[in-house]
């Protein structure tokens, strides 16, 4: 299980909180929230590579990928001994772990399996390793940010039903998204302790 972490494309949060400190903030509880799955090595992939502040979210040994595409980061995570792999945005801190969980089982009869994001992109990529010709060609233009990602991986595939789509969620991009944080959900303690005071919703 992966994080590409691409600041960037930072998000942006309320007026008064730092961008910075919100980044890290939702990369930490992602990461936390997918950390905590059974039978799952967390890994931090990091594009540009050199990112501290980052590496410094997460757990002592775990795994830093320092590659710029999902295809590298995937041929990566294959090079480390991974057979399937989830590649999860690292600004979706309230994701539940059950999703991830469907992402997987549905790797029994598919390549890939996708979450996709409310409005546009994805939460999370899951695909079993190494990947075939179509996806991997298809995911050196094609990012979790990317708006029609999951239309542009389904027409890559040589027939349909190759590219299923579990149950949606959504991302933390804009200060508008903030709505979407349901404080009476368990979790996402780093960013809850940040927006403290500030309304999630305008």
């Amino acid at each position: 299980m992966s994080f590409p972490h691409r600041p960037g494309s930072r998000p942006s949060g309320p007026p008064g909180v730092d961008a910075d400190e919100f980044r890290l903030a939702l990369l930490e509880d992602t990461y936390e929230a997918v950390a905590g799955l059974e039978l799952v090595t967390c890994a931090l992939v990091l594009d540009p590579p050199d990112q501290p502040d980052a590496e410094a979210v997460t757990w002592p040994g775990t795994p830093i990928v320092r590659e710029a595409t999902l295809a590298d980061a995937f041929a990566a995570l294959r090079e480390r001994g991974a057979d399937t792999a989830a590649l999860v945005a690292a600004d979706a801190p309230d994701l539940p772990p059950l999703l991830l969980g469907k992402l997987f089982r549905a790797l029994g009869g598919a390549p890939a399996a996708a979450c996709a994001a409310r409005p546009e992109g994805l939460v999370a990529l899951a695909a079993r390793l190494p990947l075939p010709g179509w996806l991997a060609t298809a995911l050196r233009d094609v990012d979790l940010d990317t708006p029609d990602a999951l239309a542009r991986l389904r027409a890559a595939a040589p027939r349909p039903g190759l590219v299923p789509q579990g149950p949606g969620w959504h991302r933390i991009r804009t200060v508008h998204d903030l709505r979407f944080l349901d404080p009476g959900l368990e979790g996402w303690e780093c960013t809850r302790a940040l927006l403290e005071g500030h309304p999630l919703s305008s």
